[in-house]
């Protein structure tokens, strides 16, 4: 707010006449001071209620913006100023209700309240401003919390003399009177940053003389542009962005000829645009992103000379794109991605305005064309995901100030040239992921300053250059080599990278020296590493998510890993580590996936582990783990997801000793133990995820966060599968392979957002429960090898999703039911079950 800020009072001096003084002004005749102007001032304190300042009652005008007062209130004594006409006290830290003696100076012209953030405006206030302040033609109140204020009524009689009407995030709620569109003199409307406040756009008798300037982004005005608005011949800024308004955009906005800024983005618009869009004289700036716009672009244009900015980025636009795009010698950003645009990419006309050219998520094909190379003040090129072609890294030699520079996934076929000596100074992000590339990029070898670094998902085989260590030495915090066919990496020696992913190379040995003052993010699963968990791990002490899996990592598991009150993710699973689980897992620790399966710790688990309160996913299956069921980790809430199939536990699985055990749990594995005992039905009954069947949920929903997705290894439907992204509703029990005896007990029946359940290769007796017809939810059914007797429930037959079930070597007796699902299960499913009439 303050261009030109300085102490105006430590000028003054008591010897000088006042009317001298820095930011006073006095009339002429009178000597009285009638303008004081202390905005950007440097005053910090407290405003005094009693100051002299209130003695000046000769005052017209008054400006205190820019200052810290801090949180003081605005005095009642600024009542006295009865000859004011401009008040400002704007970003100056006054909090609590405006005083309601500032209504009463009914000589205001203008009054500045704004970017006050803890004043507040009451409705007795709000009526006396609308009563007396009949001359008010500036009305500035950002930021004032007005949400006691009704807006459909109480703003009907405002000034008619208001040019200026600024209310942006003032928390204004409810229906917004449309007679303000109506004001005879109103020029500027800011009501943007109000999400609450509803309304829409009047279809008839605007100010279609005088207004200049709408805002109404990040409301929640709704409706259709009505055609009446192509009347506001004055209109310069039109800021419509994140609304909920539908349906097509009028042609009649064509008229707006005197307009320079159109923002219609993040809304539904639909339908295609309008030609006339595209030739209005005096646009700077275009916004049409985030709606729902199809068709092609006009072939030709006759405006658009003055456009700077143009953005149509998510909408559905398609067709080849047009000559002209290339040619307006104005335009700075052109961003047209996630479109659906096909053919090649014009040549540009020499266009060296150009800074932001983002073509990404398009179905364009062919060669980059070699005009790009014209492109010398470009700072920011995205080509990715297309279906480009050809590049001769030739071209880029120019872009001497190409600061993010993105090709991933394209089917390149990249020129190499061993003779390339150009470099890109100023390149701060290289993203080429999935391009076909086989080396690394010979212009990186003077890239000093690079930041982030993504070649995944390539061909490049063998060990990285020598030189790689020396790009972006004292810069780089991203880099992603992941995907690759890299067999050796000597070291990682960048001091301030966060996220290292070597995931899926042919990397053997020991882990490369790696500087993790600042690492966050370690990826290095599915290579051939070897050897211990490098103790340098312990010294990242701001590392939270750790994926070694997929190795042939030995040894121990570092104490460090469980002591870290920062570590969200330790993955350390398929590796050969032996010993036991620490013992130490700290009390204030984040670990929200702790996943040890398929090694060889054995022992007890730790009651630390409990100490694990953000837990949702504990994998430690196919290891040595002895001992009891943990009973005690159905404290941690959060937990959704127990696997400890295959390992060495036993005995009963008793009662639970929580109020309610495993809330949250949705997957839980215990096959192939040693457990016995009858099944442990007061678990199932407080089983409450598995009881809940989402509904109303649009797409699909996965655990895991953006950089690492939570896996799991699962028996369904009879085979072993990788789930390499775990669905937030994806719910199992496998009880299998264990000496469980006794009846199945009812209360299953209740579990009803179960997709599998797996009793099999147990001793359970008794007849199958009716109650399991209450699983609708239900994928699979394995009950085999047991003692099961009975008839088969026909409750069963409704289940319609059940694609799997087995029955066999049982004692079950009775016909089969027909019908339904039941229909397309073969005689697998019953084998050695019974001696029965109609086996099919």
């Amino acid at each position: 707010m303050c261009f030109n800020s300085y102490p105006k009072t430590g000028s003054w001096k008591e010897d000088k006449d006042c009317c001298t003084w820095d930011g006073v002004v006095c009339d002429n005749s009178t000597r009285h001071v009638i303008a004081l102007d202390l905005s950007c001032s440097w005053l910090s304190c407290s405003f005094p209620s009693n100051s002299t300042l209130f003695l000046l009652r000769h005052l017209r005008s008054l400006n205190l913006a820019g200052n810290n007062f801090d949180y003081s209130l605005i005095s009642p004594e600024f009542g006295r100023f009865q000859s004011l006409t401009h008040l400002s006290l704007s970003h100056s830290g006054f909090i609590g209700e405006i005083p309601y003696e500032i209504s009463q100076l009914s000589s205001l012209v203008s009054l500045d309240l704004s970017y006050n953030w803890g004043l507040s405006i009451k409705t007795p206030f709000w009526k006396r401003v609308i009563g007396n302040l009949t001359q008010l033609r500036e009305l500035l109140l950002d930021g004032t919390d007005m949400s006691s204020i009704t807006p459909n009524s109480s703003m009907m009689n405002l000034s008619s003399s208001l040019t200026t009407l600024s209310l942006p995030g003032c928390n204004l709620q409810g229906t917004f009177d449309i007679n303000i569109f109506r004001l005879p003199f109103i020029q500027n409307l800011y009501l943007e940053y109000n999400p609450d406040l509803e309304g829409y756009l009047p279809k008839s008798n605007w100010s279609s003389n005088s207004l200049k300037l709408l805002s109404l982004q990040f409301t929640n005005f709704s409706g259709e542009l009505p055609d009446c608005i192509g009347s506001l011949k004055s209109l310069e800024s039109l800021f419509l962005s994140s609304c909920n308004f539908t349906g097509a955009i009028p042609t009649s906005i064509g008229n707006l000829t005197q307009i320079i800024h159109l923002d219609l983005s993040d809304n539904s618009f639909s339908g295609l645009l309008p030609l006339s869009i595209f030739d209005l004289p005096n646009l700077s700036g275009l916004y049409l992103e985030e709606n729902q716009l199809v068709g092609p672009l006009p072939n030709h244009v006759s405006g658009l000379n003055l456009l700077i900015d143009l953005s149509l980025r998510s909408n559905f636009l398609n067709g080849t794109l047009p000559s002209w795009l290339f040619s307006l010698t104005s335009l700075v950003r052109l961003t047209l991605d996630h479109n659906q645009f096909i053919g090649e990419i014009g040549e540009f006309k020499y266009n060296n305005s150009l800074d932001f050219l983002d073509l990404s998520y398009n179905m364009l094909q062919g060669s980059i064309p070699s005009s790009i190379s014209r492109l010398v003040n470009l700072t920011y090129l995205s080509l990715s995901s297309n279906n480009l072609s050809i590049m001769d890294l030739e071209l880029f030699s120019n872009l001497n100030n190409l600061n993010v520079f993105n090709f991933s996934y394209n089917n390149l076929l990249v020129s190499r040239n061993k003779n390339l000596t150009f470099t890109l100074p100023n390149l701060y992000e290289l993203y080429l992921s999935s391009c076909n590339i086989s080396e690394f990029p010979i212009f990186l070898r003077i890239a000093t300053n690079l930041r982030s670094l993504d070649l995944s998902n390539n061909r490049i085989h063998g060990q990285t250059p020598k030189w790689l260590g020396a790009v972006g030495r004292n810069s780089l915090y991203f880099l992603d080599l992941s995907h690759n066919f890299l067999t050796s990496i000597d070291k990682i020696p960048w001091e301030n990278l966060y996220f290292v992913d070597l995931r899926n190379n042919l990397l053997q040995g020991t882990f490369p020296t790696l500087n993790v003052l600042n690492l966050q993010h370690l990826f290095a699963s599915n290579n051939n590493l070897t050897g211990e968990i490098p103790s340098l791990i312990c010294n990242a002490s701001s590392l939270e998510v750790l994926d070694l899996s997929h190795n042939n990592f030995s040894g121990t598991i570092p104490k460090c890993l469980v002591r870290s009150n920062v570590l969200s993710v330790l993955d350390l699973r398929m590796n050969s580590l032996n010993g036991t689980i620490p013992s130490t897992f700290s009390k204030r620790n984040k670990l929200r996936n702790i996943n040890l399966n398929g090694n060889q710790v054995e022992g007890l688990l730790p009651r630390s582990l409990e100490n694990c309160r953000h837990l949702e996913v504990l994998d430690l299956g196919n290891n040595k783990i002895n001992g009891t069921f943990p009973y005690w980790l159905g404290s941690i809430l959060k937990l959704r997801v127990l696997v400890i199939r295959s390992n060495k536990f036993r005995g009963h699985i008793g009662n639970p000793n929580t109020k309610s055990p495993f809330p949250n749990l949705r997957i839980l594995d215990i096959s192939n133990n040693e457990f016995n005992g009858p099944l442990p039905k007061r678990y199932f009954k407080y089983l409450k995820a598995m009881m809940n069947v989402a509904r109303g949920e649009v797409g699909l929903k996965y655990m895991g966060d953006e950089y690492y997705n939570d896996s799991l290894n699962v028996t369904m439907k009879g085979l072993n599968i990788e789930l390499v992204r775990i669905q937030t509703v994806f719910t199992t029990i496998d009880f299998s392979n264990n000496r469980f005896i006794g009846e199945m007990p009812q209360i299953v029946g209740r579990l009803k957002s179960l997709k599998g359940l797996n009793f099999s290769h147990n001793n359970l007796t008794g007849c199958i429960p009716s109650s399991v017809g209450n699983l609708t939810n239900l994928e699979w059914l394995d009950l085999s090898f047991n003692k099961l007797s009975g008839e088969i429930p026909k409750q069963l037959v409704d289940l319609p999703w059940l694609e799997v079930l087995k029955l066999s070597h049982n004692q079950l007796t009775g016909q089969i039911p027909l019908g339904k699902q039941f229909n397309t299960f073969d005689n697998d499913s019953y084998t050695d079950t019974w001696d029965y009439v109609d086996f099919r």
